[in-house]
């Protein structure tokens, strides 16, 4: 695809200035220098500013919201010969912070810190992705799938020792048996899988209400992408799979993915849901998926903007992928 990359996480030339994370020295002057900014996270949540919460907050080292944040410092990149690092500031408990959403699918509430300005907000980063730049959006998701997965490796794969952060945060370290760990990434096919007119949609138990969007599923050890992704339709829409192309990826950070987009030409039309895997599934044409875009077809409400299976939707619709 032409445009494949401007799908939502899908780039912005960052330098990640890979060649300075293992250079404790450089990493030291480039966070005490009075130009470094640092972006800070609540729980997974970015501080984000603006009516439309549609800018990613940098902050400098002095800024007293930064006072209680974890001593542990990501390093992202450079923005022209400035660094930017992110922290996390966890352990804060705001006023009034209700339980019952925190941490669900789409956390709709925000928090407030007492050193920051009204319009400065932690927030969902699945509710503001579309608002945030191509800039604030890579380094939003690079910071909350490096966080998330410091979060659940603290500890040693290999013989169960804590860990310890090193190279500003892309590696931890066992000082017990020596094991080095670098953080992770699941390859998820995600299919546009069409027959003439058609496109196959499903749904998965426990979703909202009319929400269908396309087949996905992990890579598994030893496959290709390709038959990945015949594998999965295969196994959740008993769908038969020919000739498959890859249209584009996106980095989706929750928590840890890279979904790889495919366009696959469906050799069979009759499908037969595996249960376990989805609640139902149908072959929908481009005039329904385009009323559902309108907010026009009776039962099926279109997949989240942002997401790489709305993307790529639309780009069938303009007939676009090539």
């Amino acid at each position: 695809m032409k445009n494949a990359e401007s799908v939502t996480f899908g780039g912005s030339d960052l330098n990640r200035a890979h060649h300075l994370r293992a250079n404790p020295e450089a990493i030291a002057e480039l966070a005490g220098r009075p130009s470094a900014r640092y972006l800070l996270f609540w729980r997974g949540k970015p501080l984000v500013s603006g009516a439309e919460r549609d800018t990613l907050v940098r902050l400098p080292l002095d800024h007293p919201a930064l006072v209680g944040a974890s001593a542990d410092r990501l390093f992202l990149g450079l923005e022209e010969e400035d660094a930017v690092f992110a922290a996390d500031i966890s352990a804060w408990n705001p006023e009034d912070l209700d339980y019952s959403t925190l941490g669900t699918f789409l956390d709709p509430t925000e928090q407030r810190h007492p050193d920051l300005p009204e319009d400065c907000v932690f927030a969902e980063l699945r509710a503001v992705m579309t608002q945030l730049s191509p800039r604030d959006a890579e380094l939003a998701a690079t910071a909350k799938a490096l966080f998330g997965w410091h979060e659940s490796h603290r500890f040693c794969a290999r013989c169960g020792g804590p860990s310890t952060l090193v190279s500003a945060g892309w590696q931890r370290n066992c000082p017990s048996c020596g094991g080095q760990h670098f953080p992770r990434t699941d390859p998820v096919v995600i299919m546009l899988i069409t027959n003439g007119n058609s496109v196959l949609l499903g749904r998965s138990p426990g979703w909202p209400e009319g929400m269908y969007s396309l087949l996905a599923g992990f890579i598994e050890p030893g496959e290709t992408i390709e038959a990945a992704v015949r594998r999965e339709v295969w196994e959740e829409a008993g769908i038969k799979v020919g000739a498959v192309g890859y249209l584009a990826s996106q980095p989706w950070a929750f928590p840890a993915s890279l979904m790889i987009g495919c366009h696959g030409t469906a050799i069979s039309t009759v499908i037969s849901v595996d249960p376990e895997e989805l609640e139902t599934a149908l072959w929908v044409t481009r005039e329904e998926v385009a009323a559902a875009f309108r907010g026009e077809h009776p039962v099926i409400r279109p997949s989240r903007r942002g997401a790489i299976a709305r993307f790529l939707l639309e780009n069938w619709l303009a007939d676009s992928l090539n």
